[in-house]
């Protein structure tokens, strides 16, 4: 086939799609194949293709803060077994300081050789949020641990099948070998075989596309999907205004943000100096997390119907200052930037661009577990308003696109009750355009068990922007069995007993501009 440096539009939107299409299908593999709760029902995963230098081509719609990030542990594979991958081998990797987001967050990469298993041509890869790694606390994600020890196993590109053989037996020992073993190593390797086999399907699907179009036509159309989805970027970025932010946590911890244009080179410079240092929590986000989340941003900023992809990121450059709570260095506690700092940061950016108040910014995250059950999960909150739109009750706010599980399916796998489950009225902020409403969701407990909260904005509310007002902040809090009333801060461990109610009450979104 006649190739040109410039793509057929026709192609180039039949290319898009089928990229899509191919991670998709991974997806759908994975979510049936699958055993934990987490990702079968919750569909806390994601899956994507990346070229022959770990670079991301597509994505499905799935979560943002593992897609803008899974590049990086890509490329830290190619960086480190560069020279002995071999057909048929298959690695795992959750190292947070080499493209990772938290342990629990495993991810699965395959390689994907040309016909004569000479050249790797891509690769695929998927990411699953594990029901437990280890850790301290049940769930692996502990409110207070303050090293990445504390917080489960890691895996830095260990081999998972070698030569088309599964490494179950030197898996296992890993999972069962550490300061804080895996509660249910089991489920843990059925989870793992589900991910591989979604990547077998997109392998599948992208040996098929290079025998039905050719390699030389499937890469170069790559290439001009990464190129469209930059010119989208910059033309996104031509409207946009400079602007800074400081953003304050509720730990204390801020994230200070300064963004300028480049109106002639039609780019963005993103710098965080003046961040908090590195904390002593583990509210510290990796910087693959800190690179999702700009990503993300500038990709919501795009009108066009583009996948999230490396050419997103080509006209921004990115400063985090290493050492800073957004840079972190080994051993530093990571549990909660991904989930928490990362959701900040996306508001903190919208804040200086002037185009969205504060969405929840949290993803409340609520473990509970013991030696025989391990559950997580998060829940929606208020979405903020915008120059002309209201924010959205009840939804999962940006860097988190995941499912609650069905009360049914909850209650049948675990010794819980979902006693109610509402909407938070009047939690978002008022305004020309009013934020969204929060949740009110109560578990009951029919057995005794740890539960844990990780959450935020339970001290600072939700900014509005342009004179909105604040969305409320969220709640934590027990309902014992006999009465009394325990009231939580936004990160607690607590020893539930049979009868008890946990009630989260989750934060509303930001108001924006006056109300007339």
């Amino acid at each position: 086939m006649y190739l040109t440096s410039q793509p057929d539009p026709v192609r180039l939107e039949i290319f898009k799609n089928l990229y899509q299409f191919i991670a998709e299908q991974m997806g759908i593999v994975l979510q049936n194949t699958a055993a934990s709760v987490n990702i079968k029902e919750r569909l806390d995963f994601s899956c994507a293709i990346f070229d022959s230098s770990g670079l991301l081509v597509a994505n499905a719609p799935h979560i943002p803060v593992h897609l803008g990030s899974m590049s990086e542990s890509v490329r830290s594979l190619i960086n480190d077994k560069g020279d002995t991958l071999k057909p048929g081998n298959v690695y795992l990797s959750n190292n947070p300081y080499n493209g990772g987001t938290h342990l629990p967050d495993v991810t699965v990469i395959t390689p994907v050789f040309d016909e004569d298993e000479k050249q790797i041509i891509f690769y695929v890869a998927s990411r699953g949020h594990q029901a437990d790694l280890g850790g301290i606390t049940p769930g692996s994600m502990p409110p207070h641990s303050t090293t990445v020890e504390e917080e489960g196993i890691l895996f830095d590109n260990f081999l998972l099948v070698e030569q088309g053989n599964f490494r179950e037996v030197q898996l296992r020992e890993i999972l069962l070998n550490h300061r804080y073993p895996a509660r249910n190593p089991d489920q843990n390797i059925a989870d793992f075989k589900a991910q591989i086999a979604a990547n077998e399907r997109g392998v599948q699907e992208l040996r098929k596309m290079v025998s039905q179009y050719g390699l030389e036509t499937v890469q170069a159309y790559m290439k001009f999907v990464q190129d469209n989805a930059e010119e989208s970027v910059r033309r996104a970025i031509d409207v946009l205004k400079n602007g800074s932010f400081i953003y304050e946590m509720d730990n204390g911890a801020r994230i200070q943000v300064k963004v300028t244009i480049d109106r002639e080179n039609r780019s963005a410079t993103i710098d965080f100096t003046g961040t908090s240092e590195q904390l002593n929590s583990n509210f510290n986000a990796p910087k693959a997390v800190t690179q999702a989340a700009v990503l993300y941003v500038f990709r919501t900023l795009v009108d066009d119907n583009i996948p999230l992809n490396a050419g997103c990121l080509k006209p921004l450059e990115i400063i985090i200052p290493v050492g800073c709570m957004l840079n972190p260095t080994y051993p530093a506690a990571v549990v909660a930037g991904n989930v928490e700092t990362s959701q900040t940061i996306v508001d903190a950016l919208y804040g200086a661009l002037g185009v969205m108040a504060a969405s929840q910014g949290t993803m409340n995250n609520f473990t509970f577990g013991n030696d025989r059950y391990q559950y997580y999960e998060t829940i929606c909150g208020g979405s903020g308003a915008g120059a002309n739109f209201d924010g959205t009750d009840a939804v999962h706010t940006h860097m988190t696109n995941s499912r609650l599980t069905d009360p049914e399916v909850l209650e049948t796998r675990f010794p819980v009750q979902v006693e109610s489950f509402s909407l938070r009225p009047d939690s978002g902020g008022k305004g020309k355009y009013s934020g969204g409403n929060g949740v009110i969701r109560r578990i009951k407990f029919l057995e005794p068990m740890t539960a844990n909260i990780l959450s935020g904005h339970r001290v600072i509310p939700p900014f509005g922007l342009n004179g909105g007002e604040a969305g409320k902040v969220g709640r934590n809090w027990i309902q014992r069995q006999n009465g009394t009333q325990e009231n939580l801060g936004s990160t607690a461990t607590v020893e539930m007993k049979s009868g008890d109610v946990f009630v989260i009450e989750t934060p509303g979104g930001g108001g924006f501009g006056k109300v007339c």
